[in-house]
């Protein structure tokens, strides 16, 4: 089970690591689109669209219905959650290290201030015969 989600991992990495192919997700989070449409914004072939899609679609990241002889693709986000939770551990890594570094920034700066003397308590005022 463990290879097959490393694999699936990696299927989304590979995917995600495309700028076309990001693109074209982000087309598909807006709603459903033919191969043609996936194709247009970047003036390439039939062809060379389905090669990306294909990419995706081992990452399990699009589904494709065929209509005759109209392909429409579909995003699946299910396996961006895999991709996440990875990076989460690495996310929670680099807070614990910030919280340190922010640690002993502070600690520094403390050190490094000018002691400050301890205030005086103030002088009492001098009283004034009361006038005759």
């Amino acid at each position: 089970m463990v290879e097959h989600d490393s694999e699936r991992l990696d299927a989304v990495f590979q995917a995600l690591a495309d700028p076309t192919r990001r693109a074209m997700l982000r087309s598909l989070a807006e709603r459903e689109r033919s191969v043609g449409e996936l194709a247009e914004p970047f003036h390439m072939t039939l062809a060379a669209a389905s090669k990306h899609i294909k990419a995706l679609e081992r990452a399990g990241l699009v589904q494709r219905t065929v209509l005759g002889r109209t392909h429409l693709c579909r995003l699946d986000a299910h396996p961006l959650h895999g991709g996440f939770e990875w990076l989460r551990h690495y996310e929670r890594f680099w807070n614990r290290s910030l919280d340190r570094l922010e640690a002993l920034l502070r600690a520094e700066d403390r050190a490094q201030r000018p002691a400050v003397p301890a205030a005086s308590p103030p002088s009492p005022k001098p009283r004034r015969k009361p006038r005759e």
